[in-house]
């Protein structure tokens, strides 16, 4: 199994269930063929480099995913198909790359974990500090 990247901009005059709709079929496309989703990220709408089809922006989806190389074939013959899709990208990962997006998962998730934390401690009430005194002799 190799593990693969795939990054889709979807046409920008769908909703946000519409768009979620579209991102839950190619998942379906990938698990129904043997792949496993690893990592899946929703960058919403954002302006385009240059224009598409007339479109100025679009919904960008991305997906990291492990399986075999005729799944490439199938998922992106299901891009092709389907005309919510703009464009699409898909690679293998190489070894150093699969790392580092490991790494930058697990980096995510703690800051995401540290994020959940900080309001918690700030909304607990401190405990009072005594007070340190000097004296002196004189």
């Amino acid at each position: 199994m190799y593990n693969y990247e795939t990054v889709f901009i979807l046409t920008p005059v769908l909703s946000e269930p519409q768009m979620k709709e579209a991102v839950e079929k190619f998942k379906t496309v990938l698990t129904d063929n043997g792949a496993t989703i690893e990592n899946e990220e929703l960058w919403g709408l954002r302006k385009l480099a240059y224009p598409i089809q007339k479109k100025t922006t679009g919904f960008y989806a991305f997906l990291e995913f492990a399986g075999e190389p005729t799944i490439v074939n199938k998922l992106e013959t299901a891009y092709r198909r389907d005309e919510k899709v703009i464009r699409f990208l898909t690679f293998r990962q190489e070894k150093f790359a699969h790392e580092y997006a490991l790494k930058r998962r697990s980096l995510k998730k703690n800051a995401a974990k540290a994020a959940e934390e900080a309001p918690a401690q700030e909304a607990a009430p401190e405990a009072p500090q005594a007070e340190v005194t000097e004296e002196t002799n004189e």
